[in-house]
């Protein structure tokens, strides 16, 4: 029997490296069963370090001989690297290693997809390439020769040369190896130009597949419009004479920000009107500017060690989300954002995978790229620069980069330069880090004789191995209202530190309506329980984009919620206002849009819950189907109205504007076709430009259970396009009855073009699946093994892709018994399996906790 037993890594062990590296060059002759990569390194002793023994990382490759200062030695070879003997000195460690990229299914390290050579290295792939020390706190400068005979080979930083069969490339600027890359394959290139602040010129390119050359252009956009947003707002001017981006059908990430030559999901940088959504246009946009933006906030200054991971991708994020608030609009860009947080990273909170933003421990690093690291590592950024300014906040920035520029840093580091440019005292802040779990945060208020008292209390529930919290550092946004709509205090930040504390506000005339956490300036749970009337008067009058929408959101749950436990009817005074809040020509389309979402079932799961019911997700689905079905009817309501004002004339635009009138549109599409008037959807499939029309006509259907017609129209026009044939398989799925999700998810499974190497193909079928509430969740217990056994098959594969779609189960626990049950069988039948991967198993593990 396998020995199943896995080393855990605590930060406390953390130890510096016993041997720095000044330079690395290496010769890749690429093949697809016999790569062989020679490497040169020059390492020396490092002073600070306590030991000194020499250990290199290496897996899943063959040493064919092993050289020190140019003698033959025979190091001791294990499956996780090799030691030797090595001399007190600077020495010059030379090997050379074979492996297969073209097996290589888990797509770490080098592999192939579809005939093109591709690295994954982050976090620890590259310890599959060659042997070295992988660990991103060992920096060092790299030179690469590849050898093939591929017309496109690509590297890092500046080319210095190339000829027949060859290219060599330089990169200037010490990295880490989770950075390194290499792309080789038969390609081409979308080009432009970029001129810095300096005067410099870079060139950019974007390669891709031949097919796939007419859907860059947005790409490209998107890049230089983040290279000049990264100069104005933080004063960071991109570094090389080249920046590349490389488009890849198999990758198990989104993107990757290798120094000067990303490597995409193809998902996340392919893009026309034809074949890419609104939503899949602001994605792309997001991503390329947030691989741009670890340039500075991840590729200069880096992590120390993986425990820090939030210091690279929390800013990062923080910044991507700051452009596309000034890119796009910042009042639904920030609602957005909450709700990705609320969706991905309370849930992640709530339940056995809870962990610090940094956390202390871990088995497989793979498995903590997290809503937490990067969601919450953003939030976190986002309360530090409220607390100190907008000014403090640059400066500090400012200093960041200039102390710590070529550096591999930690949270202590980051939070200094805050304290030493402020003169403030983080110490209680820092808890942010280092405590799990969603703090709860309750109120009262109190009004005498002019003066207005609110007194917060605030509590985290303990969370996996934290059952003690301590205060943290809140800002609370606030803002108070007269009776008649009008501010008689503009938002103010309330900064909270103890566990229960009062702030008083004085001669006031009257007792004032609260608006609390406005503009989510905190990620805390606000347990507050307020009257219809009050979040009526907020949806109606507050001057806060978030907390208006979020009066709405409140008040559209405890509706659904009612129809739920008490089979309510929706109120006729909420569907009055919902549906005068939809013909409102003062509010944007887009934010109309949002107001008229309702709570997702797994967040109506979640609150029943919390609220002390079992919840049923069978009944979560028919209350939301009826509520759907009530705001289709709501009197003084003309939907056809709203469909025909929001009709954007004209050539397809991404800009927000257009894609906000469509967006809005397309929900008044969504009522007509609950009003027997799907005519108007079949006609918008059959008419439309661009796949944000088509595609949400073909929902519209199918979400009355029509369109079956369009479904195999649809298959039979985009059958070569691999992108749109993931939203063909996802959204049958997703709109399937739940007693048919399981068969349905089973038949596409034998679809022709279902490949479960592709991790983009297993998501769009499993990551529908898993995210259908009352289908993977019905009673049957259908879904649960579905999933299970095709993790299990996956597993072989590609571990990364299974270990993240295996949280499906984390919320088991809220559940009635029958179903707890169903969920731990097929847990622990994932877990039987003896050659199960250390990335699910770990996983598997602490969701069963």
């Amino acid at each position: 029997m396998q020995d199943t037993t896995q080393k855990t890594i605590f930060l406390s062990d953390y130890t510096p490296p016993a041997f720095l590296v000044e330079n690395v060059d290496l010769i890749f002759k690429l093949s697809p069963n016999e790569t062989r990569v020679i490497s040169k390194i020059r390492f020396v002793p490092n002073p600070d370090a306590a030991s000194d023994v020499f250990f290199l990382h290496g897996e899943h490759i063959k040493l064919l001989w092993c050289k020190i200062d140019g003698a033959p030695v025979q190091p001791n070879v294990t499956d996780s690297g090799l030691t030797c003997a090595v001399p007190n000195k600077p020495f010059l460690f030379e090997c050379e290693v074979e492996h297969a990229p073209q097996t290589n299914t888990a797509l770490e390290g080098l592999y192939m997809s579809n005939g093109m050579y591709c690295t994954q290295c982050e976090a620890e792939g590259f310890r599959r390439i060659t042997y070295y020390p992988d660990r991103p706190d060992v920096m060092s400068v790299f030179s690469v020769r590849i050898e093939s005979d591929l017309p496109v080979l690509l590297s890092n930083g500046n080319q210095t040369a190339q000829g027949a069969g060859w290219a060599e490339w330089h990169d200037p600027w010490p990295k880490p190896a989770y950075l390194f890359a290499l792309v080789a394959g038969d390609l081409r290139n979308h080009a432009d130009k970029f001129t810095t602040k300096s005067g410099r010129c870079v060139d950019l390119n974007i390669w891709v597949r031949p097919d796939d050359i007419n859907k860059c252009a947005f790409g490209m956009g998107a890049l230089k419009l983040s290279m000049k947003w990264d100069e104005d707002v933080y004063g960071r001017e991109y570094d090389l004479d080249l920046f590349n981006i490389v488009a890849v059908d198999d990758f198990n990430m989104g993107a990757m920000e290798n120094k000067g030559l990303n490597i995409f999901n193809t998902s996340c940088v392919l893009a026309s009107p034809e074949t890419a959504t609104d939503a899949n246009f602001e994605r792309i946009e997001g991503i390329i500017a947030h691989e741009y933006f670890h340039n500075w906030t991840g590729n200069r200054i880096t992590c120390r060690d993986w425990f820090q991971l939030c210091l690279k991708e929390g800013l990062t994020v923080f910044r991507d989300q700051s452009f596309t608030s000034n890119v796009r609009g910042a009042d639904v860009k920030r609602i957005n954002d909450v709700l990705q947080l609320r969706a991905r990273q309370f849930r992640e909170d709530q339940g056995p995978l809870s962990h610090p933003v940094r956390p202390d421990s871990f088995v497989e690093i793979n498995n903590f790229y997290t809503a937490t690291i990067y969601e919450k590592g953003a939030e976190v950024v986002r309360m530090l620069k409220t607390l100190v300014g907008n000014a403090a906040y640059k400066k500090a920035l400012d200093l960041y980069f200039e102390r710590h520029d070529g550096q591999a840093v930690t949270i202590e580091d980051w939070l200094a330069v805050f304290q030493d440019s402020t003169g403030r005292d983080l110490t209680q802040f820092s808890r942010w880090y280092s405590q799990s779990g969603t703090p709860r945060l309750t109120m009262h208020e109190d009004f005498s004789e002019g003066t207005y008292t609110l007194t917060f209390t605030q509590n985290t529930p303990p969370t996996p191995g934290q059952d003690v919290k301590q205060p943290q550092v809140i800002p609370i946004a606030i803002g108070l209202l007269a009776a008649n709509g009008d501010e008689v205090l503009p938002t103010r930040v309330l900064e909270m530190t103890q566990e229960k504390q009062s702030f008083v506000f004085e001669n006031l005339a009257a007792k004032p309506v609260p608006s609390i956490l406005r503009g989510f300036s905190a990620p805390v749970i606000l347990e507050r329980v307020t009257s219809r009337d009050e979040r009526l008067f907020l949806l109606a009058h507050d001057a806060d984009s978030f907390n208006k929408w979020e009066a709405g959101r409140n008040l559209s749950r405890e509706v659904i919620l009612d129809m739920v436990l008490n089979k309510a009817a929706p109120p006729a005074d909420y569907l009055q206002v919902i549906g005068q809040l939809a013909q409102d020509q003062t509010l944007t389309p887009d934010y109309r849009a949002l107001l008229l979402q309702h709570p997702s079932q797994d967040d109506l799961a979640q609150s029943l819950y919390e609220s002390g019911h079992t919840p049923d997700p069978m009944a979560i689905y028919q209350a939301v189907q009826d509520w759907k079905q009530a705001l289709a009817q709501a009197p003084n309501t003309n939907w056809a109205a709203i469909y025909q004002s929001m009709i954007v004339e004209g050539p397809y635009s991404p800009d927000a504007a257009s894609a906000g009138k469509r967006d809005l549109g397309n929900v008044a599409l969504l009522m007509l076709s609950r009003l027997d008037d799907a005519d108007q959807a079949r006609m918008q499939y059959e008419t439309a430009d661009n796949m944000t029309q088509q595609f949400a006509a073909l929902n519209a259907l199918l979400s009355v259970n029509q369109g079956q017609d369009q479904l195999h129209a649809f298959e039979r026009q985009w059958a070569t396009d691999r992108l749109v044939m993931d939203k063909w398989f996802g959204i049958q799925i997703l709109q399937s009855a739940p007693n048919r999700t399981a068969a349905i998810t089973r038949d596409l499974t034998r679809h022709p073009d279902f490949d479960m190497e592709n991790p983009n193909r297993f998501r769009a079928v499993f990551g529908a699946l898993a995210n259908h509430q009352a289908g993977f969740h019905h009673p049957s217990g259908e879904s649960y093994a579905l999933l299970a056994d095709w993790l299990i098959k996956l597993d072989k594969i590609n571990p990364q892709t299974t270990a993240r779609l295996s949280a499906a189960f984390q919320t088991w626990r809220r559940y009635d018994t029958a179903r707890q049950n169903l969920m731990q069988t097929q847990l622990r039948k994932i877990l039987g399996i003896e050659t199960l991967s250390g990335d699910t198993r770990e996983m598997a593990e602490r969701i069963l906790g």
